[in-house]
């Protein structure tokens, strides 16, 4: 079954939830895909919110704050390591059952951290939930996408994809508000409650799907070698990881023109950016997913030119960070769209290699740019961020055919 048929085919065979009523396939389904957003949105907030409360966990285990750092070390090793061959093994299984299974294992792993006295079992509460993030990333775009007809497709993705700038943007440094008021302990609680919510709400709204059958699922080697596919891996590892060299060090960055105490606005400036540009790609993707990334890539350039060209001016900042913040919110959304689209019904196994290599790329972001901060300073960043954007845009300007294709008339 080809890549256009099957979303639509299987659109309107299914069922909604436990009424059983079919879904209409030109009837939108957006209480299903908030659905699918609310489980992004609580997945970036495992993800990150460690990281605000280090001196809270760190004192509630008895650990100093660098064994506590490791609680987001650790998240992001369980899905690095076990995303490819937990999503390859879990071809079969039902679709809704298998993303259930993901958002009860935050459940577990977030109650068995809200109630631990034990640094080694926080850490193993915190590999399985980084478990359980690899596999529902690698669900979520192939979802969003079964659940619409192919030309909703890419208006799918991009409202199952806004629980990531939410969570980015608003969630974060309000979980971390709220861990401090009320401890990190009854935060970790809270998410919790969060998931039980959203397991009746993806009963009641998200459609079950099949797995594959035995014939027809796929091995790595034959999705990586899809047209396209390799492309669109190039264009998000040399994005994000420029992306990621820039947001790591930006409180540096921001140093050398004297901004360092405005770190938290000119970051603020990113979110509220980066959701107008994700509105903006949620318009217009099914259209113009071609354009759309090539414009990302060239506004993301022309902010780094301004970094580096403007650093000490404070106006040219704040510009710059709402270009970067504009070029940056709908690019997760392009990247998943164009590769769920490049592998067709290959789609869980080829956004398992997409997480990742975003993985990848955020590691490489503090790596690359922790090595560039100390051999050569921060002058160099501009340079080596055009240097991977000036080859991402011309890997998207040639792949014409697969890829990065051409709208259709």
């Amino acid at each position: 079954m080809t890549a256009t048929t099957e979303p639509q085919s299987l659109s309107r065979r299914s069922h909604a939830g436990g009424a059983g009523a079919a879904v209409e396939p030109d009837r939108f389904p957006l209480a299903g895909l908030l659905a699918l957003a609310m489980a992004g949105f609580i997945t970036i907030l495992n993800e990150a919110l460690p990281a605000g409360l280090l001196p809270q966990i760190g004192a509630g285990l008895a650990v100093p704050e660098s064994l506590a750092g490791q609680l987001v070390t650790i998240y992001a090793v369980g899905s690095l390591i076990t995303v490819i061959p937990l999503t390859a093994a879990t071809q079969g299984i039902r679709r809704r059952a298998l993303l259930l299974s993901a958002i009860l294992g935050f459940m577990v792993a977030n109650t068995v951290t809200a109630v631990s006295v034990s640094y080694s079992l926080t850490l193993a509460a915190r590999f399985v939930a980084g478990v359980s993030a690899g596999l529902l990333w690698a669900l979520l775009v192939g979802y969003a996408a079964r659940m619409v007809p192919e030309h909703q497709q890419g208006r799918a993705i991009a409202v199952a994809m806004v629980g990531i700038p939410l969570a980015l943007s608003l969630g974060i440094p309000a979980g971390t508000l709220l861990g401090t008021a009320i401890g990190w302990r009854a935060c970790f609680g809270v998410m919790s409650g969060l998931t039980l919510i959203l397991v009746a709400w993806i009963l009641l709204t998200v459609p079950d799907f099949p797995g594959q059958a035995d014939g027809r699922r796929h091995a790595l080697r034959d999705v990586v070698s899809m047209p396209g596919v390799r492309p669109v891996l190039f264009v998000t590892l040399a994005f994000v990881l420029a992306h990621n060299i820039l947001y790591t060090y930006v409180a540096p960055f921001l140093a050398v023109g004297g901004m360092a105490e405005r770190t938290d606005l000119v970051l603020l400036v990113f979110g509220a950016a980066s959701l107008v540009g994700l509105w903006i790609v949620g318009a217009l993707i099914d259209r113009h997913a071609r354009a759309l990334t090539l414009l990302s890539t060239v506004l993301f350039g022309l902010a780094t030119l301004i970094f580096g060209l403007r650093g000490g001016d404070p106006a040219s900042i704040y510009a710059a960070a709402a270009i970067w913040g504009l070029a940056y919110g709908g690019v997760p959304t392009l990247f998943q769209t164009a590769l769920a689209k490049a592998s067709g019904n290959a789609a869980d196994i080829a956004q398992a290699m997409l997480v990742t290599v975003w993985n990848v790329a955020i590691a490489g972001g503090g790596i690359v740019g922790g090595l560039l901060l100390d051999a050569l300073g921060i002058g160099a960043f501009a340079p080596a961020l055009l240097g991977l954007l000036v080859p991402t845009l011309v890997v998207v300007a040639i792949c014409r055919q697969h890829g990065f294709p051409r709208a259709k008339p």
